[in-house]
């Protein structure tokens, strides 16, 4: 039966202190560091939306009030409107954006680790819901998040992982003795597979996530998922990049101005997208 993927909540992880960007996140948290003219979280969301997922939970923590604030004045930040400052009345003349997401600001604790935010969240904000998406405020993709959800739901697992292959950090020396015999500048670990942070998980999840501030997603619960052999892996080959240092974010910002972002050009299916289970 076509299932609306609109309906399938997206819970982004938003409330960490961002140390390794401390010249960006002194002033703001990290999902909010702008690509372009938008934040990055924008274009995490902007990605989701192209295949069809429309509901999204961000899970708030530090600086929590500006991401509130954004999505406060989101319409008319992007459109035009007149003000007329005798009366204070707003009139939006056209709008700039065609974004019709429902966005539920959820505010889960200045210290809080991933797993507890997920938990703290999806208590309140799950609903009914079979199967919600999970992603972290500070990393891109071109993958195709609708396949990967039909992947995570044929596969019948409770949670389905973005494994991605990315290139090293570092330049890769293959030696003999004292001598470089070849130099990759930045080399695929081709047999390496390492989480993309875009997760698809079943309601059961909850059994193995609880509000404690001390429960961290990656540790023991992914790592009791993957034990119950309950943990699918959809690889994607295609581009991924988190931005966790400076470097990373001008990195990002070089693709976005000369028009070569894999994330915001990837054609994918329109929005609405129905996917078949």
């Amino acid at each position: 039966m076509p299932m609306d993927l609109s309906k399938v909540p997206v819970f982004i992880l938003c409330g960490g202190l961002g140390t390794r960007l401390k010249e960006e996140t002194e002033f703001r948290p990290k999902p909010m560091v702008p690509i372009g003219p938008q934040p990055i979280l924008w274009h995490i969301m902007r990605h989701y939306a192209r295949y069809g997922f429309k509901r999204f939970v961000l899970c708030l923590g530090f600086k929590a009030e500006v991401i509130k604030q954004y999505f406060l004045h989101y319409y008319q930040m992007n459109s035009d409107f007149t003000v007329e400052l005798a009366t204070s009345n707003v009139t939006v003349e056209s709008a700039g954006h065609n974004d019709d997401w429902h966005v539920t600001l959820a505010y889960t604790g200045e210290l809080t680790m991933t797993g507890a935010r997920i938990a703290k969240a999806a208590h309140r904000y799950l609903d009914g819901a079979e199967h919600f998406a999970v992603t972290y405020g500070d990393g891109v993709t071109n993958a195709d998040l609708a396949d990967e959800f039909t992947f995570h739901k044929k596969n019948g697992k409770i949670g389905t992982i973005l494994a991605v292959n990315p290139p090293s950090r570092f330049g890769e020396l293959k030696t003999d003795g004292d001598l470089v015999e070849q130099f990759a500048e930045k080399p695929e670990f081709q047999d390496k597979w390492i989480n993309g942070g875009y997760f698809f998980f079943r309601r059961d999840f909850l059994k193995y996530v609880d509000t404690a501030e001390s429960c961290v997603l990656e540790r023991q619960p992914l790592a009791a998922l993957a034990r119950d052999r309950q943990l699918a892996m959809y690889k994607h080959d295609g581009f991924w990049a988190a931005m966790d240092t400076q470097r990373e974010r001008d990195y990002l910002n070089e693709l976005w101005a000369k028009g070569n972002a894999p994330w915001a050009i990837n054609e994918a299916r329109p929005e609405g997208s129905i996917v078949q289970t």
